[in-house]
């Protein structure tokens, strides 16, 4: 019985060494990877100076296109991420301040996002590898249920998001694989069209005072930073789009566009504009907030 006991704490130790070292290893990787996605370029940067930067889900990853403000004389990129919600927009933004990003101003994409204060379990695993290392992350995850078993047990995080953040992942940072997500200063242009379009339903949205949004309102009002938050394009085929006046009565402030672009040619779907309708989009925005740098 002895015996047992002595290999089986051996074999525990072996194993609590091992997930220590698999750890320290893919964090290591992470830490100097910057080419991977807008995460981890944001983590990996510091002291950039941007006029103007882009935050939001797809709807402004395939939407905005800053190469349209930049031949304008204004240095601006576009840190949408498809999926993410504006619990992670936050996030991103309250990184930016912590690598003593200098922003002029930030455009905020607040529409179909502010019907949930729910988070996206797809991207908040893409800053788990920084759980250790950035207290910016750490500070924003302690309140979430799963909190202490992912800053305390050795390898946890990288295999409860395996399938973001696994093996697969951590290989192709170590071997600087490049994904076309910094391509066109951040811009995803939607080069495919759906036909017939399938009319979006918005009958059972809600929008809602969202908590992502009140921060990033604080962190722009603490930081100097000037606050454009805005709706984008619906097709017109869109059901209920009633929604987009509710979301105005509960914030005012929001700025509609989601008529800024109408006819069926610059869509992909109901949803998304495609790489025309972005383009369109974009100067509409700017024609109508910014003018020409001298």
């Amino acid at each position: 019985m002895k015996q047992f006991l002595l290999f089986l704490a051996k074999g525990l130790a072996l194993l609590l060494v091992t997930l220590v070292l698999l750890d320290v290893l893919y964090t290591a990787v992470y830490m100097q990877s910057d080419s991977r996605s807008k995460i981890d370029y944001l983590f990996n940067s510091k002291e950039k100076n941007y006029d103007l930067v882009f935050l939001g889900s797809s709807r402004v990853n395939n939407h905005f296109v800053p190469k349209i403000f930049n031949e304008i004389g204004y240095k601006t990129f576009n840190f949408g991420i498809t999926r993410s919600r504006l619990e992670e927009s936050a996030l991103m933004l309250q990184m930016m301040v912590e690598r003593n990003y200098k922003i002029n101003c930030l455009i905020l994409q607040v529409d179909l996002n502010i019907n949930t204060n729910d988070h996206s379990e797809a991207i908040r695993s893409l800053f788990m590898p920084y759980l250790h290392t950035s207290k910016t992350v750490r500070d924003f995850y302690n309140t979430i249920p799963e909190y202490n078993q992912l800053l305390y047990i050795p390898f946890y995080r990288y295999m409860h998001y395996d399938a973001r953040i696994g093996f697969r992942e951590m290989f192709n940072s170590a071997i600087h694989k490049r994904t076309n997500v910094l391509e066109n200063e951040g811009f995803h242009p939607l080069l495919t069209d759906q036909r017939p379009m399938v009319p979006a339903d918005l009958s059972k949205y809600y929008p809602k005072r969202n908590k992502g949004y009140e921060a990033i309102k604080a962190i722009c009002k603490k930081n100097n930073i000037r606050l454009i938050a805005l709706t984008t394009p619906m097709c017109m085929e869109t059901i209920n789009r009633d929604y987009f006046n509710q979301i105005q009565k509960i914030y005012p402030e929001i700025l509609r566009f989601e008529n800024a672009v109408t006819e069926d040619k610059y869509f992909s779907t109901c949803g998304h504009l495609n790489k025309d309708g972005a383009i369109e989009y974009t100067k509409v925005v700017f024609n109508a907030l910014f003018k020409p740098k001298k």
